[in-house]
């Protein structure tokens, strides 16, 4: 049986995502209980792209250098990568940054039918309220699905800069919070509308991850995807 694969435009939904990012994590993928995770995240600048079959949709991704990604990939490495495991996706995420620069995975996603998550990633800080909107802004420009946003979130200002954001918002959004106020944040967050929220299934590759489990047994228990 297939995951559930939630309507991201639904705001009454909260995607959990177990991120494939060793291959311990791969492992862990291949035992999860039926209604786990919602989508796995196959981490191509991890693991290549000898993705398993599973029957739980899979979210693709090769993560720029710049965002979090390992083995230094060029553009180029980032590109092959993504257009050969498109047939396997359901959804794909590009940084707002490469969004141009990988164009023809963009059109070539779309002709077949699969989703374009926009991401942005800041390990620092969180920018100013304006300063996502923009990156909002050019991601729907740009044909984007879903926006997902991860900050540090190191003060209440941040939380509340990162809560803004839902404020006529033009897509939906997926957002989580990174460092101190991490964990705390990614609950909130899922109770206002996160649509994707993510989770490790081996081990924190940033700090303030739930894991997958604890994260479905939580929104669960808040009622957020009921």
């Amino acid at each position: 049986m297939k995951g559930k694969k939630v309507n991201l435009t639904d705001r009454k939904m909260a995607a959990v995502v177990g991120i494939v990012d060793s291959p311990e994590a791969v492992s862990a993928a291949k035992h999860l209980p039926q209604g786990g995770v919602d989508y796995l995240e196959w981490r191509a600048d991890f693991l290549g792209d000898k993705i398993p079959k599973s029957h739980i949709p899979w979210i693709i991704t090769a993560r720029h250098p710049l965002e979090g990604g390992k083995n230094a990939l060029t553009q180029a490495q980032r590109r092959e990568l993504l257009l050969s495991l498109l047939p396997s996706a359901t959804l794909v995420d590009i940084e707002a940054r490469s969004l141009a620069g990988l164009k023809d995975v963009v059109a070539c996603a779309k002709n077949n039918g699969v989703g374009i998550i926009a991401s942005f990633h800041d390990f620092k800080k969180t920018p100013t309220t304006s300063r996502l909107r923009e990156v909002i802004r050019r991601a729907k420009d740009s044909g984007a699905s879903v926006v997902k946003i991860a900050t540090r979130t190191t003060t209440p200002k941040d939380v509340s800069r990162l809560l803004d954001l839902w404020n006529a918002t033009p897509l939906p959004l997926a957002i989580m919070g990174m460092g101190p106020l991490g964990m705390s944040s990614r609950l909130l967050f899922a109770n206002c509308g996160s649509t994707l929220n993510y989770g490790w299934l081996h081990s924190p590759n940033v700090p303030g991850q739930w894991s997958a489990a604890e994260l479905r047994t939580l929104i669960t228990k808040i009622g957020v995807d009921k």
